[in-house]
């Protein structure tokens, strides 16, 4: 017995050095999983975090308290899912909205629903009660009824959605051939790494199992698996453990992968998104350069096609040249009113002064926000309505960033934030700070895990970031 024990203490000191080699020597204890979802939830500027209360037990992340908008809630959920050590998040958090009456708030999710290109041909029901938003109708993909009820979110006053929307396939496709295209898309998603997972399909029914590195990772799986035909997704199966994905990971998967298959999962991509499948842009690509043309009848759709070709594995860069030519497009004076009252319905930018001018179909925002996230809010609504081509973002943002904090200091956090991220491999990158300033060096994978670097930097209090990283797998002409 005691060699026994002294045989298992030796195997647990070689564990730990190896965890400590990975860069992993930490122990995710549950209290040090609810400090670090609590900071993720702070730093997000999209996240009205002073009311919300972080609970974790055996790795599961429950939020309580209250957010003042759906989006704000979804995006808490999002921000706990992507730290590193959680394994599911129960959202419990209440929304209390500004009080609008249930008439005005269904009104608005109607104009909406109207006013947004990619749900504008789909017949919905809308019916509001105290607050309650409920969908009804049918659409043509799960994408299409999950975006009805981003639009739906989006309607400031909103506190749930309710989504009974069905959505009808024209036709029954073969088991067979349905999982060959989920294993497909697990394949090409740059968040995804599908070789510990597996896909099971019977009658229409998926099912995933296996090991993701991250409660992010499961979520997107999730999203990936629902392709024409799919009855229904389950992802109980699945397993989020980072530790053992860190040790499987698979060099073949940074392999470069020629760019006529590129081309293909992009194509295939655009099927998926309801915003883009109606306009077939093309797509070619060149040493993993996508380079998108054609017509495209809104700006969302041509913002939305370039982030379906960053997510897709082997793309390093995206040149879009889609040109935006509105079927019928309104007058200036119309499109004007339009994003002013798009502006006034969000959620997050609905009180800010945002003065709109719109010239020749380009709309150019003025004015003042909070936080750089509100710019880039503002922006994106304006872009969402219909006949905009164009967004000049001129609003102003005042400069957050305070000596609040040593140099040291601001080494420390950029570190922790470096080692909870799921998407950083936090061992091989060395941080110096001076003045504010953090120098990142050192080596990373892909270029996603650069740019998820640099976003941790500036999380950590950085006043800017001086990304020295060296990408190993993608184009080697291309760097900092």
């Amino acid at each position: 017995m005691v060699m026994m024990t002294a045989l298992m203490s030796a195997l647990g000191v070689i564990f730990l050095c190896f965890l400590g080699s990975a860069g992993l020597a930490k122990e995710i204890k549950d209290s040090s999983i609810t400090i670090a979802v609590e900071r993720a939830l702070y730093v997000d500027q999209g996240v009205a975090s002073h009311l919300i209360d972080v609970l974790t037990l055996d790795g599961i992340v429950t939020l309580t308290g209250s957010v003042d908008n759906l989006l704000s809630k979804d995006r808490a959920a999002k921000a706990a899912e992507s730290v590193k050590g959680v394994r599911s998040v129960v959202n419990r958090l209440t929304v209390r909205p500004v009080d609008r009456s249930d008439k005005d708030i269904e009104q608005d999710v109607r104009e909406a629903l109207v006013y947004d290109p990619a749900t504008d041909s789909y017949e919905v029901t809308v019916s509001v009660n105290d607050g309650v938003v409920t969908l009804k109708g049918t659409v043509d993909s799960w994408q299409g009824k999950q975006l009805c009820e981003v639009v739906a979110k989006g309607v400031k006053g909103a506190r749930d959605v309710r989504n009974d929307i069905i959505a009808y396939y024209k036709e029954t496709r073969p088991d067979r051939e349905i999982k060959t295209e989920v294993e497909s898309r697990l394949k090409w998603d740059v968040w995804v790494d599908d070789f510990l997972i597996d896909v099971e399909v019977k009658d229409g029914n998926v099912a995933l199992s296996g090991t993701v590195g991250s409660a992010a990772e499961e979520t997107w799986a999730y999203g990936n698996a629902w392709v024409n035909g799919v009855k229904s997704v389950d992802t109980s199966n699945l397993k989020v453990d980072h530790v053992l994905k860190d040790k499987m990971r698979r060099e073949k998967q940074y392999t470069t992968k020629p760019d006529s298959e590129i081309e293909k999962a992009i194509k295939d991509a655009f099927l998926y998104d309801p915003r883009v499948f109606s306009f077939d842009p093309h797509v070619e690509v060149h040493a993993g350069v996508a380079t998108l043309t054609g017509v495209v009848d809104n700006l969302e759709a041509k913002r939305a096609a370039e982030q379906d070709a960053k997510h897709t594995f082997g793309v390093w860069r995206v040149k879009n040249y889609l040109r935006v030519r509105p079927v019928s497009r309104p007058t200036d004076a119309v499109l004007v009113n339009r994003v002013k009252e798009a502006l006034a319905l969000d959620p997050y930018v609905e009180r800010y002064e945002v003065n709109v001018a719109v010239v020749n179909g380009k709309a150019y925002l003025y004015g003042a926000v909070d936080s750089a996230f509100e710019k880039a809010q503002a922006e994106a609504v304006a872009a969402g309505v219909k006949g905009v081509v164009d967004v000049q973002n001129d609003l102003v943002v005042p400069e957050i960033w305070v000596w609040g904090k040593a140099d040291w200091e601001i080494k420390e956090d950029i570190e922790d934030e470096l080692w909870w991220s799921p998407f950083v491999d936090s061992h091989k990158i060395t941080v110096t700070v001076k003045d504010g300033v953090a120098t990142l060096t050192g080596t990373v994978d892909t270029w996603k895990e650069y740019g998820a670097a640099t976003d941790n930097a500036y999380e950590g209090g950085a006043k800017k970031v001086r990304n020295q990283l060296t990408v190993k797998h993608g184009p080697e002409f291309f760097g900092p």
